[in-house]
Protein backbone atom coordinates (compact mmCIF):
# COMPACT_ATOMS: atom_id res chain seq x y z
CA UNK A 1 0.00 0.00 0.00
CA UNK A 2 1.48 3.32 -1.04
CA UNK A 3 1.33 6.56 0.87
CA UNK A 4 -0.75 9.12 -1.02
CA UNK A 5 1.26 12.05 -2.19
CA UNK A 6 0.39 15.51 -3.41
CA UNK A 7 1.83 16.69 -6.73
CA UNK A 8 3.12 20.24 -6.85
CA UNK A 9 4.34 22.21 -9.85
CA UNK A 10 8.08 21.87 -10.43
CA UNK A 11 8.61 25.59 -10.38
CA UNK A 12 7.28 25.69 -6.81
CA UNK A 13 10.01 23.31 -5.49
CA UNK A 14 13.50 24.50 -4.78
CA UNK A 15 16.37 22.10 -5.73
CA UNK A 16 17.37 21.37 -2.12
CA UNK A 17 13.75 20.50 -1.25
CA UNK A 18 13.58 18.05 -4.17
CA UNK A 19 16.53 16.10 -2.83
CA UNK A 20 15.07 15.91 0.61
CA UNK A 21 11.78 14.61 -0.71
CA UNK A 22 13.51 11.85 -2.74
CA UNK A 23 15.54 10.80 0.30
CA UNK A 24 12.48 10.45 2.49
CA UNK A 25 10.70 8.43 -0.19
CA UNK A 26 13.63 5.98 -0.52
CA UNK A 27 13.82 5.36 3.22
CA UNK A 28 10.14 4.59 3.46
CA UNK A 29 10.19 2.37 0.40
CA UNK A 30 6.96 3.81 -0.82
CA UNK A 31 7.79 6.28 -3.52
CA UNK A 32 5.31 7.24 -6.17
CA UNK A 33 6.23 9.24 -9.13
CA UNK A 34 3.74 11.65 -10.55
CA UNK A 35 4.01 11.77 -14.31
CA UNK A 36 1.10 13.99 -15.13
CA UNK A 37 1.06 16.24 -18.11
CA UNK A 38 1.92 19.22 -16.01
CA UNK A 39 5.22 17.68 -15.11
CA UNK A 40 4.54 17.82 -11.41
CA UNK A 41 7.00 16.39 -8.87
CA UNK A 42 5.60 14.24 -6.03
CA UNK A 43 5.80 15.52 -2.49
CA UNK A 44 4.79 13.05 0.23
CA UNK A 45 1.98 14.27 2.39
CA UNK A 46 0.42 12.17 5.11
CA UNK A 47 -3.37 12.18 5.10
CA UNK A 48 -6.04 10.64 7.33
CA UNK A 49 -8.79 8.46 5.88
CA UNK A 50 -12.20 9.98 5.44
CA UNK A 51 -14.70 9.52 8.26
CA UNK A 52 -17.35 6.89 7.50
CA UNK A 53 -20.15 8.34 5.46
CA UNK A 54 -18.31 11.65 4.87
CA UNK A 55 -16.44 10.88 1.63
CA UNK A 56 -17.00 13.54 -0.98
CA UNK A 57 -19.02 15.72 1.44
CA UNK A 58 -18.81 19.46 0.82
CA UNK A 59 -19.26 22.16 3.45
CA UNK A 60 -22.78 23.61 3.52
CA UNK A 61 -21.48 26.95 2.28
CA UNK A 62 -19.98 25.33 -0.78
CA UNK A 63 -23.02 23.33 -1.85
CA UNK A 64 -24.02 23.82 -5.42
CA UNK A 65 -27.40 23.93 -7.10
CA UNK A 66 -30.18 22.21 -5.21
CA UNK A 67 -29.13 23.43 -1.79
CA UNK A 68 -31.96 24.22 0.71
CA UNK A 69 -33.57 27.65 0.39
CA UNK A 70 -32.97 30.12 3.24
CA UNK A 71 -35.52 29.89 6.09
CA UNK A 72 -37.96 32.86 6.17
CA UNK A 73 -37.44 35.05 9.23
CA UNK A 74 -40.26 35.49 11.75
CA UNK A 75 -41.40 38.45 13.85
CA UNK A 76 -42.76 38.98 17.38
CA UNK A 77 -44.47 42.25 18.37
CA UNK A 78 -46.71 43.60 21.12
CA UNK A 79 -47.75 46.58 23.24
CA UNK A 80 -46.84 47.04 26.90
CA UNK A 81 -49.78 48.22 29.07
CA UNK A 82 -50.48 48.90 32.71
CA UNK A 83 -53.48 47.63 34.68
CA UNK A 84 -55.57 50.57 33.45
CA UNK A 85 -54.92 49.79 29.80
CA UNK A 86 -52.57 52.75 29.32
CA UNK A 87 -49.41 52.24 27.25
CA UNK A 88 -46.03 52.09 29.00
CA UNK A 89 -43.03 53.73 27.39
CA UNK A 90 -39.47 52.72 28.26
CA UNK A 91 -40.20 49.18 29.46
CA UNK A 92 -37.33 46.69 29.07
CA UNK A 93 -38.38 43.83 26.77
CA UNK A 94 -36.16 40.71 26.67
CA UNK A 95 -36.68 37.91 24.13
CA UNK A 96 -35.03 34.61 25.12
CA UNK A 97 -34.54 31.29 23.35
CA UNK A 98 -32.57 28.23 24.41
CA UNK A 99 -29.01 28.29 23.13
CA UNK A 100 -29.22 31.86 21.81
CA UNK A 101 -28.21 35.23 23.15
CA UNK A 102 -31.04 37.32 24.58
CA UNK A 103 -32.44 40.11 22.41
CA UNK A 104 -33.32 43.31 24.29
CA UNK A 105 -35.55 46.24 23.24
CA UNK A 106 -37.21 49.21 24.94
CA UNK A 107 -40.92 49.90 24.35
CA UNK A 108 -41.58 53.10 22.36
CA UNK A 109 -43.86 56.07 22.98
CA UNK A 110 -46.88 54.00 22.00
CA UNK A 111 -45.76 51.13 24.23
CA UNK A 112 -44.98 48.92 21.24
CA UNK A 113 -42.00 46.66 20.57
CA UNK A 114 -41.03 44.53 17.57
CA UNK A 115 -38.41 41.77 17.20
CA UNK A 116 -37.62 40.96 13.57
CA UNK A 117 -35.34 38.53 11.73
CA UNK A 118 -36.14 35.63 14.09
CA UNK A 119 -35.39 32.02 13.15
CA UNK A 120 -38.05 29.41 13.98
CA UNK A 121 -37.70 28.52 17.66
CA UNK A 122 -39.43 28.54 21.04
CA UNK A 123 -39.22 31.99 22.64
CA UNK A 124 -40.15 33.62 25.93
CA UNK A 125 -40.77 37.33 26.61
CA UNK A 126 -39.80 39.01 29.87
CA UNK A 127 -40.99 42.61 30.31
CA UNK A 128 -40.15 44.86 33.24
CA UNK A 129 -39.89 48.47 34.27
CA UNK A 130 -38.62 50.22 37.35
CA UNK A 131 -41.35 50.68 39.93
CA UNK A 132 -43.56 47.99 38.38
CA UNK A 133 -43.77 44.22 38.37
CA UNK A 134 -42.56 41.81 35.69
CA UNK A 135 -44.49 40.15 32.89
CA UNK A 136 -43.33 36.71 31.69
CA UNK A 137 -45.01 35.18 28.66
CA UNK A 138 -45.69 31.49 28.09
CA UNK A 139 -43.47 29.71 25.56
CA UNK A 140 -44.08 31.12 22.07
CA UNK A 141 -43.60 28.55 19.33
CA UNK A 142 -42.65 30.58 16.25
CA UNK A 143 -42.61 29.08 12.75
CA UNK A 144 -40.80 30.26 9.63
CA UNK A 145 -42.17 33.54 8.30
CA UNK A 146 -44.73 33.87 11.12
CA UNK A 147 -45.75 37.32 12.41
CA UNK A 148 -46.89 36.90 16.03
CA UNK A 149 -48.57 39.73 18.00
CA UNK A 150 -48.51 39.03 21.73
CA UNK A 151 -51.74 40.15 23.42
CA UNK A 152 -52.19 41.37 26.99
CA UNK A 153 -48.61 42.34 27.85
CA UNK A 154 -49.64 43.95 31.14
CA UNK A 155 -47.21 44.99 33.85
CA UNK A 156 -48.69 44.59 37.35
CA UNK A 157 -47.98 46.81 40.32
CA UNK A 158 -44.54 46.51 41.83
CA UNK A 159 -43.97 43.29 43.74
CA UNK A 160 -42.91 45.42 46.72
CA UNK A 161 -46.49 46.63 47.18
CA UNK A 162 -48.25 43.93 49.14
CA UNK A 163 -51.58 45.63 49.77
CA UNK A 164 -53.24 48.84 48.66
CA UNK A 165 -56.25 50.33 50.45
CA UNK A 166 -58.35 52.80 48.50
CA UNK A 167 -61.07 54.68 50.32
CA UNK A 168 -63.58 56.52 48.13
CA UNK A 169 -67.27 57.25 48.41
CA UNK A 170 -69.75 55.77 45.97
CA UNK A 171 -70.33 59.24 44.58
CA UNK A 172 -66.60 59.73 43.90
CA UNK A 173 -66.38 56.36 42.13
CA UNK A 174 -69.43 57.15 39.99
CA UNK A 175 -68.01 60.59 39.10
CA UNK A 176 -64.80 58.99 37.86
CA UNK A 177 -66.82 56.48 35.84
CA UNK A 178 -68.83 59.24 34.18
CA UNK A 179 -65.66 61.11 33.22
CA UNK A 180 -64.24 57.91 31.73
CA UNK A 181 -67.46 57.14 29.82
CA UNK A 182 -67.48 60.63 28.31
CA UNK A 183 -64.19 59.73 26.59
CA UNK A 184 -65.59 56.57 25.00
CA UNK A 185 -66.10 56.96 21.26
CA UNK A 186 -66.69 54.42 18.51
CA UNK A 187 -63.68 54.60 16.18
CA UNK A 188 -62.69 57.69 18.15
CA UNK A 189 -65.65 59.69 16.75
CA UNK A 190 -69.18 58.53 17.65
CA UNK A 191 -70.14 58.89 21.35
CA UNK A 192 -70.59 55.66 23.28
CA UNK A 193 -71.25 57.33 26.62
CA UNK A 194 -74.02 54.99 27.78
CA UNK A 195 -72.06 51.74 27.58
CA UNK A 196 -70.32 50.64 30.74
CA UNK A 197 -67.86 47.73 30.59
CA UNK A 198 -67.52 47.52 34.39
CA UNK A 199 -70.12 44.99 35.51
CA UNK A 200 -69.84 46.27 39.09
CA UNK A 201 -69.95 49.97 38.24
CA UNK A 202 -71.23 52.23 41.01
CA UNK A 203 -74.79 53.58 40.45
CA UNK A 204 -75.15 57.20 39.35
CA UNK A 205 -76.82 59.85 41.45
CA UNK A 206 -79.36 62.30 39.97
CA UNK A 207 -76.74 64.96 39.23
CA UNK A 208 -74.56 62.50 37.33
CA UNK A 209 -77.54 61.20 35.32
CA UNK A 210 -78.40 64.73 34.19
CA UNK A 211 -74.75 65.52 33.49
CA UNK A 212 -74.29 62.49 31.23
CA UNK A 213 -77.58 63.11 29.38
CA UNK A 214 -76.84 66.78 28.73
CA UNK A 215 -73.25 66.00 27.64
CA UNK A 216 -74.62 63.51 25.13
CA UNK A 217 -77.09 66.00 23.65
CA UNK A 218 -74.60 68.82 23.10
CA UNK A 219 -72.07 66.56 21.38
CA UNK A 220 -71.42 67.65 17.75
CA UNK A 221 -72.14 64.13 16.48
CA UNK A 222 -75.70 64.37 17.87
CA UNK A 223 -76.36 67.46 15.73
CA UNK A 224 -74.86 65.76 12.67
CA UNK A 225 -77.11 62.73 13.20
CA UNK A 226 -80.23 64.87 13.47
CA UNK A 227 -79.27 66.71 10.28
CA UNK A 228 -78.76 63.42 8.43
CA UNK A 229 -82.20 62.13 9.44
CA UNK A 230 -83.82 65.45 8.53
CA UNK A 231 -82.16 65.34 5.10
CA UNK A 232 -83.41 61.80 4.49
CA UNK A 233 -86.95 62.81 5.53
CA UNK A 234 -86.90 65.78 3.17
CA UNK A 235 -85.59 63.63 0.31
CA UNK A 236 -88.38 61.09 0.88
CA UNK A 237 -90.93 63.91 1.37
CA UNK A 238 -91.87 62.71 4.84
CA UNK A 239 -93.93 65.21 6.90
CA UNK A 240 -94.90 67.22 3.83
CA UNK A 241 -96.49 69.86 6.03
CA UNK A 242 -92.97 71.18 6.61
CA UNK A 243 -92.52 71.90 2.88
CA UNK A 244 -89.56 71.11 0.62
CA UNK A 245 -87.64 74.38 0.77
CA UNK A 246 -84.69 75.19 3.02
CA UNK A 247 -87.17 76.13 5.72
CA UNK A 248 -88.65 72.64 5.51
CA UNK A 249 -85.25 71.09 6.21
CA UNK A 250 -84.79 73.40 9.20
CA UNK A 251 -88.15 72.36 10.65
CA UNK A 252 -87.39 68.67 10.15
CA UNK A 253 -83.99 69.13 11.77
CA UNK A 254 -85.49 70.97 14.76
CA UNK A 255 -88.19 68.32 15.18
CA UNK A 256 -85.71 65.46 15.02
CA UNK A 257 -83.32 67.07 17.50
CA UNK A 258 -86.21 67.92 19.82
CA UNK A 259 -87.34 64.27 19.74
CA UNK A 260 -83.85 63.09 20.59
CA UNK A 261 -83.35 65.71 23.30
CA UNK A 262 -86.72 65.01 24.97
CA UNK A 263 -86.23 61.27 24.86
CA UNK A 264 -82.69 61.49 26.27
CA UNK A 265 -83.39 63.97 29.06
CA UNK A 266 -86.65 62.32 30.17
CA UNK A 267 -85.63 58.69 29.66
CA UNK A 268 -81.99 58.94 30.83
CA UNK A 269 -82.13 61.66 33.50
CA UNK A 270 -85.59 62.68 34.81
CA UNK A 271 -87.29 59.29 35.13
CA UNK A 272 -84.13 57.35 36.14
CA UNK A 273 -83.73 59.81 39.00
CA UNK A 274 -87.38 59.32 40.06
CA UNK A 275 -87.41 55.53 39.68
CA UNK A 276 -83.80 55.04 40.87
CA UNK A 277 -82.77 53.19 37.71
CA UNK A 278 -79.47 53.18 35.85
CA UNK A 279 -79.77 54.51 32.26
CA UNK A 280 -76.60 52.78 31.03
CA UNK A 281 -76.15 49.49 29.17
CA UNK A 282 -74.04 47.02 31.16
CA UNK A 283 -71.86 45.04 28.76
CA UNK A 284 -72.15 41.29 29.39
CA UNK A 285 -69.42 39.86 27.18
CA UNK A 286 -69.74 36.25 28.45
CA UNK A 287 -71.97 33.31 27.59
CA UNK A 288 -73.17 31.91 24.29
CA UNK A 289 -74.11 34.13 21.37
CA UNK A 290 -77.77 33.34 21.97
CA UNK A 291 -77.56 34.27 25.66
CA UNK A 292 -75.79 37.53 24.92
CA UNK A 293 -78.21 38.44 22.10
CA UNK A 294 -81.22 37.76 24.36
CA UNK A 295 -79.66 39.85 27.11
CA UNK A 296 -79.05 42.76 24.70
CA UNK A 297 -82.59 42.76 23.28
CA UNK A 298 -84.33 42.43 26.65
CA UNK A 299 -82.21 45.30 28.00
CA UNK A 300 -84.46 47.59 25.95
CA UNK A 301 -87.24 46.62 28.41
CA UNK A 302 -85.33 45.61 31.54
CA UNK A 303 -82.68 47.77 33.19
CA UNK A 304 -80.54 47.68 36.31
CA UNK A 305 -81.88 49.51 39.32
CA UNK A 306 -79.64 51.62 41.52
CA UNK A 307 -79.93 48.73 43.98
CA UNK A 308 -78.14 46.45 41.48
CA UNK A 309 -81.22 44.36 40.61
CA UNK A 310 -82.81 43.88 37.19
CA UNK A 311 -86.27 45.48 36.86
CA UNK A 312 -88.73 46.73 34.26
CA UNK A 313 -87.35 49.79 32.48
CA UNK A 314 -89.96 52.41 33.30
CA UNK A 315 -87.40 55.11 32.56
CA UNK A 316 -86.50 54.49 28.92
CA UNK A 317 -89.91 53.28 27.81
CA UNK A 318 -91.67 56.10 29.64
CA UNK A 319 -89.21 58.60 28.18
CA UNK A 320 -89.76 57.33 24.63
CA UNK A 321 -93.55 57.71 24.78
CA UNK A 322 -93.32 61.00 26.66
CA UNK A 323 -91.11 62.37 23.89
CA UNK A 324 -93.61 61.03 21.33
CA UNK A 325 -96.41 62.92 23.09
CA UNK A 326 -94.42 66.16 23.10
CA UNK A 327 -93.78 65.78 19.40
CA UNK A 328 -97.45 66.66 18.79
CA UNK A 329 -96.52 70.22 19.70
CA UNK A 330 -94.24 70.77 16.72
CA UNK A 331 -95.07 68.18 14.02
CA UNK A 332 -97.43 69.11 11.15
CA UNK A 333 -101.07 69.00 12.12
CA UNK A 334 -101.77 66.28 9.59
CA UNK A 335 -99.35 63.97 11.43
CA UNK A 336 -100.43 64.71 15.00
CA UNK A 337 -102.34 62.26 17.17
CA UNK A 338 -101.96 58.88 18.86
CA UNK A 339 -100.35 57.38 15.79
CA UNK A 340 -97.45 59.82 16.01
CA UNK A 341 -96.97 59.05 19.71
CA UNK A 342 -97.03 55.28 19.12
CA UNK A 343 -94.81 55.46 16.04
CA UNK A 344 -92.11 57.59 17.65
CA UNK A 345 -92.20 55.52 20.86
CA UNK A 346 -91.85 52.17 19.09
CA UNK A 347 -89.09 53.51 16.84
CA UNK A 348 -87.12 54.60 19.91
CA UNK A 349 -87.59 51.22 21.65
CA UNK A 350 -86.64 49.27 18.52
CA UNK A 351 -83.64 51.52 18.02
CA UNK A 352 -82.54 50.84 21.60
CA UNK A 353 -82.69 47.06 21.06
CA UNK A 354 -80.62 47.33 17.88
CA UNK A 355 -78.11 49.62 19.57
CA UNK A 356 -77.76 47.15 22.44
CA UNK A 357 -76.91 44.34 20.01
CA UNK A 358 -74.17 46.51 18.54
CA UNK A 359 -72.91 47.32 22.02
CA UNK A 360 -72.76 43.65 22.96
CA UNK A 361 -71.11 42.24 19.83
CA UNK A 362 -69.38 45.05 17.94
CA UNK A 363 -68.68 48.30 19.74
CA UNK A 364 -66.46 46.94 22.54
CA UNK A 365 -63.60 46.28 20.14
CA UNK A 366 -63.77 49.62 18.32
CA UNK A 367 -64.47 51.99 21.21
CA UNK A 368 -61.59 54.18 22.35
CA UNK A 369 -60.45 54.70 25.95
CA UNK A 370 -61.92 51.47 27.30
CA UNK A 371 -59.56 50.12 29.99
CA UNK A 372 -58.23 46.74 28.98
CA UNK A 373 -59.06 45.09 32.30
CA UNK A 374 -62.80 45.85 31.93
CA UNK A 375 -64.48 43.03 30.05
CA UNK A 376 -68.07 42.96 31.28
CA UNK A 377 -69.49 40.29 33.54
CA UNK A 378 -66.73 38.39 35.40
Amino acid sequence: MSIPVRCLPVRAILPQRLGACIAVALVSGCVSVCAQQTGAVPVPTQTLPDAPGMAGTQPAAAQGPGEAAPVAAAMIAGTVLDNNGDVIEGARVVLSAAGELDRVLTSGEDGQFTFTGLPPDSYRLTVSREGMGTYVSPQLEIHAGEMRFVKRVVLPLSGGVEEVHVYASQEQLATEQVHAEEDQRVMGVIPNFYSTFDWHAAPLDAKQKFQLAFRSEIDPVTFVGAAAIAGAEQYKKIYQGYGQEAGGFGKRFAAQYANDFDSRMIGSAVLPSLFHQDPRYFYKGTGTVRERALYAITSAFICRGDNGKREFDFSHIGGDFAAGSLSNLYYPEANEGATLILTNGLIEIGGMAGTNLLREFVLRGITSHVPGHLAGRP
